[in-house]
């Protein structure tokens, strides 16, 4: 049997857990592996928001349609999804850093096809190799702190990751914009290509294995199908992993509409992008500035529960502007600041809370959740997106209905939370 899922209120901070005398390389500081951590993590916005403003060039570069173009970024996506269920799984089976590596190289490889594609099939193909691999630091990461850390440390550590994860999407889209505009969107995958080679040094010599053989499980069928079916059958996990999915579903419907609502509604060249990126990046980043300061000085549920007071408060503002006025800088963008530092309080603890779930295979949970966070990720790039991004207003309004769904969830989990103590005393 799996345990039941902790209480909300965190304990006393605790201590690192001292990796196992296997490993051979020290770990590094909070900051350094936060550092570390954060840069495989930027593997993801990096291949997403630096290629959107040159949508139009590859168009024109590769004879495709507009269409055509956006699904290179489905495709990146539903692979992303497909494979990020697997990659915890594979680092609890085969270690941590075993994986981190391959991926690296997986994803060079897919970059570099990237960059030399003739045709947007080519593109399709590469962005799949792209997708499959640029999760694994994500996933595996949140494993690895985990292996080290507890509670309000842990929590801590995934907020000082995103602080500094915060870098990529503010300066991804801008980048992208340069360097169409001064040079070619092959630039593009080529600046990304040297970017993952780096990365692949630095992991390779300062990467510690945070799990050590004897505590690594069976990669079979058999063992998977429990483990996965233990997972997607809990009703918390869902509700949990749901919450950080559909607050993330609410920006990333701005990200994926972009290349459209920009230049349609607000005027915006492909060097302008950072005018929505900018104020979004700052909510993440003092969102995650403030998560980390107050970690073990409040529950887990009061936290979230002021993060969604923000979230809430700037869709709503969103949608109220945009049903009275029409679009206009910089009060379109500004709301975003304010959801995304709510959804940067809201994220340590709900990630934290579906991890502990089952502490076995932390691993195989947190590619489960990144799974949610990616599909839904998915399904706005590739049709949601689309069909709302020809008006303001109902970007704002989809924006509220995720942020809604989200609240739903938690107080969902609440409610079950505290129930299912007494189911079970009955």
């Amino acid at each position: 049997m799996f345990p039941s899922p902790p209480p909300d209120l965190p304990p006393d901070p605790v201590t690192p857990v001292p990796l196992p005398p296997v490993t051979r390389r020290a770990v590094p500081g909070m900051v350094g592996l936060a550092t570390l951590l954060a840069g495989l993590s930027m593997l993801g916005p990096f291949s997403i928001d630096a290629y959107l403003p040159a949508f139009p060039n590859i168009e024109a570069s590769l004879g495709a349609t507009p269409i055509e173009v956006q699904q290179t970024l489905t495709a990146y996506m539903l692979a992303f999804a497909g494979m990020v269920l697997w990659h915890g799984a594979l680092a609890d089976a085969f270690g941590r850093r075993n994986v981190v590596l391959c991926a690296l190289v997986v994803f060079a490889i897919g970059t570099f096809g990237c960059a030399a594609s003739h045709s947007v099939h080519y593109l399709w193909i590469f962005r799949i190799m792209q997708g499959v691999s640029a999760g694994a630091g994500v996933v595996v990461g949140r494993a690895i702190i985990r292996d080290l850390y507890d509670d309000a440390p842990a929590a801590r550590l995934l907020s000082l990751v995103t602080m500094i994860f915060t870098i990529a999407p503010a300066i991804a889209p801008i980048l992208g914009g340069w360097i169409v505009t001064y040079s070619d969107w092959r630039t593009i995958f080529l600046v990304l290509l040297a970017y993952s080679v780096i990365l692949f040094v630095y992991c390779y010599r300062r990467l510690p294995e945070t799990l050590p053989p004897d505590k690594r499980q069976t990669f079979n069928p058999r063992y998977l199908w429990q483990n996965y079916s233990a997972i997607f059958s809990s009703p918390l996990f869902h509700m949990k992993a749901g919450i950080v999915a559909l607050n993330f579903a609410g920006l990333f419907l701005y990200i994926s509409a972009a290349p459209v609502a920009l230049p349609m509604h607000l005027r915006l060249g492909p060097d302008q992008f950072g005018w929505l990126f900018i104020p979004s990046v700052a909510g993440i980043f003092l969102g995650a500035l403030t998560a980390n300061r107050i970690a073990g000085k409040m529950s887990f549920a009061r936290q979230i529960g002021i993060g969604f007071g923000f979230l809430l408060t700037a869709a709503s503002a969103n949608l109220l502007y945009h049903s009275v006025f029409t679009p206009a800088l910089p009060w379109s963008v500004a709301p975003m600041f304010f959801y995304t530092f709510g959804m940067s309080l809201i994220a340590p603890g709900a990630t934290l809370l579906a991890l502990d779930l089952f502490p076995r295979i932390r691993g195989t949970v947190a590619s489960c959740q990144s799974f949610a966070v990616t599909l839904l990720g998915a399904l706005v790039a590739g049709v949601i997106a689309p069909f709302l991004s020809h008006s303001m207003l109902w970007l704002a309004m989809g924006q509220v209905g995720f942020a809604l769904c989200a609240l739903a969830l938690w107080v969902a989990s609440r409610l079950y939370h505290r129930r299912r103590p007494a189911a079970l005393a009955s």
